[in-house]
């Protein structure tokens, strides 16, 4: 038996320390609290029963009065009752806070007569046909998206980032049934958002079903867990998700190499446990005794999966390096394409070169590089290479893994930055590639500035980007236009690259 003392909410046990846990079930745990105002629950008390999924909730309401105890301190006897429980929702109403019914005020010996039991089995059946409903109709995950607002940030950047981890979460095979944001000058160390935003969250987990939350920044291993006992789903962040994306689109052996890399060196600082504390062979007090724990044996694994993954990463970058000096000694120059992803890169190639690269309307459609020649006038040729698209602050796990790839960049004797001119946030993109690029361990060459999609940005856009960029040069890829004039252009700037 569990004694809790304290109200409901004070007294909340974990979601994953419940008997029982799951959209279809009740936890099997039944509060009675106590009261000496004459009034039904409070919400935070009926908040507290839709978190836990508590099986019922009573209340009982004290006169305040009544006989003493030996030792002093006065008790009441008990004036009335109330007693709430969930109730199964078919429909989801997001403007409503919960989901719940209280009963009108009820004497003792009305509510000893009630059969708790067969409300509870009652209930269970309905929530399981509801369950068995969304499950059915749902052949995705089920999301919950947490944005934090903090005083480095525009109203208008957090905006455009929530919406580009939207579209990442349904590249991802997810659907967002929900948003919640916060406004706070800095995130909470230990949870990132405030407590009283923890438990909104919580309930919004109960109340929409969902089986995943999702943050907008990265989240620390801590955060994570502190997080995921509360709302009794799992916790993922901004650059988990990009991980996910990435393993799902990777093709080649390569591409497979290098999302493995990214994936376990972001995995390893987040094991369950307490960190180096649970090593056995660090020596120290708490560190000593048999043998190794399960803790150390799942790093020393990883740590020798790393080592190997990072070895076979060299030889490709030394293969890709052989392959390049080989282009080289043709004398054939080359071009990267780089821009934000889902800027029309691939379409672009598949354009000017007939080639058959892989495009959707997704971020990240392609991740290996796709080189093909390109005649430009009548007997100049190049080498076009489609690169992997860059995102807003990119993982340092994904920018050092993919680092074989990315040197096609530094490599190029020349770079194409197709931008996206129909995004609200083309400007913001422009910066990111910009700042990404500037952080590359060789200088890149010269760059032309290519804004695709025209047929779909506004007048007003295309007159500010050409007074901004007049050396740019403007084209729509799907529709084949300024094709002609990108090819011009393209020819200018290799000689100019090359003298």
């Amino acid at each position: 038996m569990r004694v809790g003392v304290g109200t409901p909410r004070q007294t909340q046990i974990s979601p994953l320390e419940l008997p029982r846990y799951g959209a279809e079930r009740l936890c099997g745990i039944r509060c009675i609290a106590t009261q000496l105002t004459s009034e039904p629950p409070k919400e935070a008390s009926l908040t507290a029963m839709v978190i836990q999924r508590l099986d019922a909730l009573v209340i009982l309401n004290l006169t305040g009065t009544g006989f003493e105890r030996r030792g002093g301190g006065a008790t009441g006897y008990v004036q009335d009752a109330y007693l709430a429980h969930l109730l199964p929702q078919p429909d989801i109403d997001l403007d409503q806070p919960a989901y719940w019914t209280v009963s009108p005020p009820l004497s003792l010996d009305v509510l000893t007569q009630h059969d708790f039991l067969n409300l509870v089995e009652g209930l269970e059946a309905e929530f399981r046909r509801e369950y068995v409903a969304q499950e059915v109709g749902a052949d995705q995950e089920r999301v919950l998206l947490v944005g934090l607002m903090t005083d480095k940030l525009t109203e208008q950047q957090h905006e455009d980032g929530l919406a580009e981890l939207e579209r990442l979460v349904d590249t991802a095979g997810g659907r967002v049934l929900h948003r919640i944001i916060q406004k706070r000058p800095r995130p909470h160390p230990q949870t990132v958002i405030g407590a009283g935003k923890v438990q909104e969250i919580a309930l919004k987990v109960q109340t929409l079903g969902a089986n995943l939350v999702v943050f907008d920044r990265d989240l620390s291993p801590a955060q994570v867990r502190n997080l995921e006992l509360q709302f009794g789903v799992r916790v993922v962040d901004r650059t988990e998700v990009i991980l996910d994306i990435f393993a799902q689109r990777a093709q080649s052996q390569a591409g497979k190499l290098q999302v493995e890399l990214a994936q376990l060196a972001y995995m390893l600082p987040r094991l369950t446990g307490r960190g180096q504390a649970m090593s056995r062979l660090g020596g120290g007090i708490g560190t000593r005794g048999p043998g190794e724990t399960k803790l150390e044996t799942q790093r020393r694994t990883i740590q020798k999966r790393l080592a190997r993954l990072q070895q076979e990463v060299n030889q490709l970058q030394s293969h890709r390096s052989r392959l390049r000096q080989q282009r080289q000694q043709q004398e054939v120059p080359s071009v990267a394409i780089v821009g934000y992803t889902n800027a029309g890169k691939s379409t672009l190639i598949n354009a000017l070169t007939n080639a058959e690269v892989y495009t959707a309307d997704q971020l990240f459609a392609t991740l290996d590089p796709t080189t093909r020649r390109l005649t430009l006038g009548e007997t100049r040729q190049i080498l076009l290479t489609d690169t992997v698209g860059f995102i807003h602050e990119l993982p340092p796990a994904l920018v050092d893994a993919f680092r074989a790839t990315l040197e096609e960049v530094t490599e190029a004797d020349a770079l194409l930055h197709v931008v996206d001119l129909s995004h609200p946030a083309w400007k913001s993109q422009i910066r990111s590639v910009m700042k990404i690029l500037s952080e590359m361990p060789i200088t890149p060459g010269p760059m032309l500035i290519a804004f695709n999609k025209i047929d779909m940005a506004d007048e007003e856009t295309l007159v500010e980007a050409k007074e901004e960029f007049p050396l740019a040069v403007f084209i729509s890829a799907s529709k084949r236009l300024g094709l002609d004039n990108l090819r011009q252009t393209l020819s200018q700037l290799v000689n100019y690259a090359l003298a």
